[in-house]
């Protein structure tokens, strides 16, 4: 379990707070790119470690990102008109551009708008483009960091897919911490048994060869955290699923397919999250299907709900916690352990988003917790989170990777090695991102 106070510290991400400022020290992936569809399209308000933004493409087609209010007397840009180069402010017509600089004060006197303009400035976010997805700067740089070197930033376009996103209501560690429980997969996850058919809605469930539990094993790394969880095959062999933890809210797991994937559990504020899952593939163009632009997987249970302006309610399903994300009670009692459809994160947010603290907040209270060797990975990156924390608190020193950007080019991977095998020393290349070269796959998430 945690203190009360690191409990505090590992999940608040406001502006000033020690993990907010930690996160502010990377690029964040902020919304995908077709979400501004063209030069000048209308603005797009966005929330982030708990501050407000307007998103905009300007009439160069560049993205920009401003703080919401207007440094005059801060009115939301998000009525702005954007044209000719920035956002223009609807309340008294003051005019920004992507990096904050002010165009225009037309409610000064023309004697002293240029003087008046060179003193005005928006408090803007650097923004990046790549790969159907904007990433945004939040941090304290003049000059940004290097841009991640992710395996999935740096294939061809048509390599990639357009990204994935599902609004959790959770705070953002309780969901990823889920992403790194690969003991969760024998149960919430699987089928009743080895040959239950594939439900009607959802995948087919996990299936665990001998029912044991997997055994962990836990390497802390300059970038974040790696672990084997090793189950054993029926004809004794092992099988290695081995997942990766990259700071400050990343992971990469293992489908067992040959692609590149990136997850993002990326704050909206305290008790809200972004799940982006960024998939490709090394060696080949990916069909439209693929790409995901045929349809969204969450189609099946009645895709998404109808978007107001508050970023909040951005690609929240309509199956959710106030519907129990559409449980299935004949699916339960034939064919899964858990009658959610296995969709996406659904199951996985059904055990998250209902966690609270004693003020009904959706941060669970890990001071009431009690962990076993099952969560040695759970362990091992909350304590990551909580050293880089302080260093950079205490110390002003920032993680490796966030300058050093070759410390991302590490991917998850799924093995099959011979019973006693030094799985550290197999699995060398199999977790360096490798251009050309599929990821390795040797036994696919459904067995």
């Amino acid at each position: 379990m945690l203190s009360h106070d690191n409990n505090e510290l590992v999940t608040r991400v406001g502006p000033g707070t020690p993990m907010g400022n930690l996160m502010r020290q990377y690029w964040i992936p902020a919304l995908p790119s077709d979400e501004f569809p063209g030069p000048d399209c209308l603005p797009k308000r966005m929330r982030l470690l708990g501050e407000n933004l307007v998103m905009f493409r300007d009439s160069l087609g560049r993205m920009g990102a401003l703080e919401e209010s207007c440094p005059h007397r801060g009115a939301s840009l998000y009525f702005g008109r954007n044209e000719d180069g920035g956002l223009r402010c609807a309340y008294h017509g003051w005019k920004f551009d992507i990096n904050g600089v002010c165009l225009d004060t037309p409610t000064e006197q023309p004697d002293r708008r240029e003087w008046f303009c060179s003193r005005m400035k928006a408090k803007a976010y650097p923004c990046h483009e790549v790969n159907h997805m904007v990433w945004i700067y939040m941090g304290p740089r003049e000059t940004p960091p290097p841009f991640p070197a992710f395996e999935i930033n740096l294939l061809a376009a048509n390599q990639v897919a357009r990204p994935r996103i599902m609004m959790e209501e959770a705070n953002w560690l309780q969901n990823m911490e889920g992403d790194l429980d690969s003991a969760h997969l024998d149960w919430v996850h699987r089928r009743l048994s080895e040959d239950s058919p594939k439900p009607e809605k959802g995948i087919r469930g996990f299936w665990n060869p001998t029912g044991q539990p997997p055994v962990l094993d836990v390497v802390p790394t300059e970038y974040g955290v790696h672990y084997t969880a090793k189950r054993i095959l029926k004809d004794g062999g092992e099988w290695h699923r081995i997942n990766q933890f990259i700071f400050p809210f990343h992971t990469m797991i293992t489908t067992g397919d040959g692609t590149v994937n990136l997850r993002s559990f990326v704050p909206i504020d305290d008790e809200f999250a972004m799940l982006i899952s960024h998939r490709g593939h090394p060696t080949q163009p990916l069909s439209n299907a693929a790409a995901g632009l045929d349809g969204d997987i969450f189609d099946e249970m009645g895709g998404y709900v109808e978007r107001t302006n508050d970023p909040r309610t951005y690609f929240l399903t309509k199956a959710n916690k106030r519907n129990d994300y559409g449980r299935d009670l004949k699916m339960q009692r034939d064919t899964m352990f858990c009658g959610i459809p296995f969709v996406g994160n659904l199951q996985d947010r059904a055990m998250t988003e209902l966690m609270t603290n004693a003020a009904g907040e959706a941060i669970y209270d890990r001071t009431k917790e009690h962990l076993s060797t099952s969560d040695a990975m759970i362990v091992t990156v909350r304590r990551q989170l909580i050293n880089a924390a302080i260093r950079l608190r205490d110390e002003g020193a920032v993680p490796p990777n966030v300058d050093d950007v070759e410390l991302d080019k590490v991917r998850s991977a799924s093995l099959r090695l011979p019973a006693g095998s030094d799985w550290k020393a197999l699995s060398v290349d199999a977790l360096r991102a490798a251009p050309g070269k599929p990821a390795a796959a040797e036994i696919g998430l459904i067995i």
